[in-house]
């Protein structure tokens, strides 16, 4: 249920319930009486694991000074796995043929807010009943076309054994002042009243402090807490042709308190103005082949869309997938001097916070680190506890928002490299590759909002990165040049041969990347880098006008 609040002069604590309260203590006697009785079923189930997870979130956003949304919400969400069969082969088992079918084994369901024992328990009856027949129903299936289908390429397991795990963590609290930001948040979105060609403004707080609980048959039981807090910003504009303009500002931290002040946000935003008024001018950027410098957080992205998907396990079982790094294990894939890490147990790099941090991933493994490339050698994927021909553990990356199911995904990308530039000897890079190409310029990705990627062998093998802020910079000393309109695109292999060049100086891009699990959060960090080639196409654009009369917000009236 969704509570309207006015709020006064209080602190939101957003107070969580302890380990041992009446809903998990429910979820235990549930695990035991259901796996128990099932046990005298014709179809047993060997795997059944409950999560829990209790989130309370806050959102407040406001648009030209005035408050637009005012949110404080709680839910509770039961998720199960339950597997029938054996580790070997169970009712997750890929069935080959139908790129439709998205049923797993695993289910969720609100539970009650109240803490009535026999109502939550009666919640998770009725799912794990469910499951159960659902789970039974898809093992027959897969079983049948195990049958009539050609060998499989890979004939690991459908779940790995691992360990299990016991913690009792702490709730962190996010200890957020709704007041103080409600008044701040209305003050910074009216910094956009001056301007009457900034058609659109929204300056949004969004926080969620979760309790996280997870028992399974392998006798896991684990209990712990995490805190996120996002600050957004977003404007845009038109030029005349018609292209929307948009810009983003995004602040990450896990608690309320570790934002930017008022006034650093205030500045930021100035500087947003002064951009979107000069992109309104730039010129639209033709297509282009040739060599660019990608900033930090650019080149963060890139690798997330290019690599970070690809490495993602799950990936390589999937018939329909590409597998791109299926048979590159030990083999070169980038430049000598570049190393990929997946790291969810670092907290920071620098003074950045990194969003893909936690303990324990959503299939109850700890987070582990994971060398993905080591020197330009492929080390290793991102797994689940969907094991794939030669890795047959979880490293922790088995990942979901609360009701999806978990799969492999990235947590912090980590990009390094053994060898440094300054960013003036990047540039001059740059320059020197552009006269090697006889080009007349080179570009500059500053700013990128995210991208996407395909990887399915149905279609062509791409990435799109969406930039956002990009610069010609010219070979015989001309001002860099500010244009617009432009999508950075190509394949995952011949990028890579591309890089030459990483700088001393790192970017951090934190955000939420979607995919068949939910959002999940996650951050990509690397140094700038020059790639010799790179290949941009025009962005799509409207062709509606700018609005014919001015904002009454503008002119007052």
């Amino acid at each position: 249920m969704k509570i309207k609040i006015i709020f006064l002069s209080l602190l939101i604590t957003l107070n969580s319930f302890s380990a041992e309260q009446v809903w998990k203590s429910a979820a235990k006697k549930e695990l035991d009486r259901s796996f128990l009785a099932l046990q005298n079923q014709p179809i047993k189930p060997y795997y059944i694991a409950y999560g829990l997870t209790q989130i309370k979130s806050y959102s407040i956003s406001a648009a030209f000074g005035n408050l637009r949304t005012n949110d404080n919400e709680t839910e509770r969400i039961l998720d199960i796995d339950l597997r029938v069969g054996d580790y070997k082969f169970d009712n997750t088992h890929i069935i080959r043929g139908n790129p439709f079918d998205f049923s797993s084994g695993a289910g969720f369901a609100k539970l009650p807010l109240d803490d009535d024992e026999m109502s939550v328990r009666n919640v998770i009856w009725q799912t794990t009943d469910r499951q159960y027949k659902s789970a039974i129903e898809r093992l027959e299936k897969a079983q049948t076309n195990q049958k009539v289908k050609v060998q499989e390429e890979d004939n690991s397991a459908d779940m790995s054994k691992e360990e299990p795990n016991k913690y009792n963590g702490t709730f962190p609290k996010l200890n957020l002042k709704a007041e103080k930001f409600e008044q701040m948040i209305v003050r910074l979105s009216a910094k956009f009243n001056k301007y009457p060609w900034i058609y659109n403004c929204n300056v949004s707080l969004s926080a969620e402090e979760l309790e996280k609980h997870f028992i399974n048959t392998e006798n896991s039981d684990m209990s712990w807490g995490e805190c996120f807090a996002r600050l957004f910003v977003i404007a845009n504009t038109k030029a005349e042709d018609g292209m929307t303009l948009p810009l983003y500002l995004s602040y990450f931290s896990f608690t309320a308190d570790g934002l930017p002040s008022e006034e650093s946000i205030s500045r930021d935003i100035d500087n947003m103005i002064s951009t979107l008024d000069s992109l309104r001018s730039a010129p639209m950027m033709t297509t282009y082949t040739g060599p660019a410098i990608l900033s930090g957080e650019a080149a963060g992205v890139f690798f997330h869309e290019i690599f970070g998907h690809r490495v993602e396990g799950h990936r390589e079982k999937d018939p329909n997938s590409s597998q791109t790094f299926k048979q590159s294990v030990g083999k070169k894939i980038l430049p000598e001097f570049i190393s990929v890490t997946f790291d969810p147990t670092k907290r920071t790099l620098g003074d950045k916070e990194l969003s893909g941090n936690y303990l324990f991933d959503d299939e109850g493994v700890a987070g582990q680190t994971v060398k993905a490339v080591e020197n330009g050698i492929f080390k290793s994927f991102l797994m689940s506890r969907s094991p794939i021909e030669g890795f047959d553990k979880s490293n922790g990356h088995g990942r979901k928002q609360a009701g999806f199911k978990s799969v492999s995904r990235q947590s912090n990308l980590i990009v390094e490299s053994m060898v440094t530039f300054t960013n003036e000897e990047l540039r001059k890079g740059l320059i020197d590759e552009c006269k090697k190409q006889n080009k007349e310029y080179g570009l500059f990705f500053k700013t990128v909002q995210g991208g996407f990627t395909f990887t399915s062998r149905t279609i062509p093998n791409a990435f799109n990165v969406l930039p956002l802020v990009v610069y010609k910079v010219f070979t015989d000393g001309r001002s860099d040049e500010l244009v617009r309109g432009v999508d950075l695109i190509g394949t995952p292999l011949s990028t890579f041969a591309n890089i030459t060049m990483a700088s001393k100086d790192y970017g951090v891009f934190n955000g939420v990347c979607g995919a068949e699990s939910g959002g999940v959060p996650v951050s990509a960090s690397s140094p700038s880098l020059l790639v010799s080639t790179i290949e941009v196409q025009k962005k799509k654009k409207s062709q509606a006008k700018p609005p014919l009369l001015a904002s009454p917000i503008t002119v007052g009236e």
